[in-house]
């Protein structure tokens, strides 16, 4: 029985979440995974850790540390946890985003976000307290968030409709603005017909 794992929640045949019943308090479990909502709950359930993909240098030394914190501990009961996710089994939409700024991961709920805009291989995520940057696609998050509550309104921006205050119109070009913000998103003319029907 190894004293550590390092378990991918989604792989084919065995996956992590039944070899992380198999091994449920008798050895720590790291949860290395794509999903932030997965790694969110097994953090919050008492999986000693999870790492998201891409992994980083620094946050896989941060998970070292706090696994040899651990070791003279009894490993976490993770029965809980692995219930709460095969029951999600990664579907429904996203909730949180994280972003690692510094040594410190911050959670940043979606319902919190102005919106979302393509930064070179990052995203800019830009919310009340600031701006963070993500490594998840913009494609990505169009396919993960809640088509009614966020909006693409370009190729690399996409908006949390309830933050909309108004709409700009001047012959082709349509720019909005967000409530309490300074700056105007260009919407591109394959998003347009989305707010001309409203």
């Amino acid at each position: 029985m190894p004293d550590v794992l390092f378990l991918d929640i989604q792989v084919p045949g065995l996956n992590g979440l039944e070899i992380a019943r198999l091994v449920s308090g008798r050895a720590h479990v790291v949860f290395v995974t794509a999903f932030q909502e997965h790694a969110i709950a097994a953090f919050e359930q008492g999986a000693v850790d999870f790492v998201v993909k891409p992994i980083e240098g620094g946050r896989l030394a941060v998970t070292v540390a706090r696994l040899r914190q651990r070791m003279t501990s009894v490993p976490a009961d993770l029965e809980s946890l692995l219930r709460d996710l095969a029951n999600s089994s990664g579907k429904g939409h996203i909730r949180w985003v994280q972003a690692t700024v510094g040594n410190r991961i911050r959670i940043v709920p979606v319902e919190e976000v102005h919106y979302f805009q393509a930064d070179a291989k990052y995203t800019k995520v830009v919310t009340d307290r600031g701006e963070v940057h993500i490594r998840r696609s913009i494609k990505e998050l169009v396919d993960g968030l809640d088509s009614e509550a966020f909006w693409q309104v370009h190729r690399g921006t996409i908006v949390n409709a309830s933050r909309i205050d108004s709409i700009q119109r001047d012959g082709d070009r349509m720019d909005l603005r967000l409530v309490g913000r300074p700056e105007k998103l260009a919407v591109s003319q394959p998003f347009q017909p989305r707010f001309r029907s409203r």
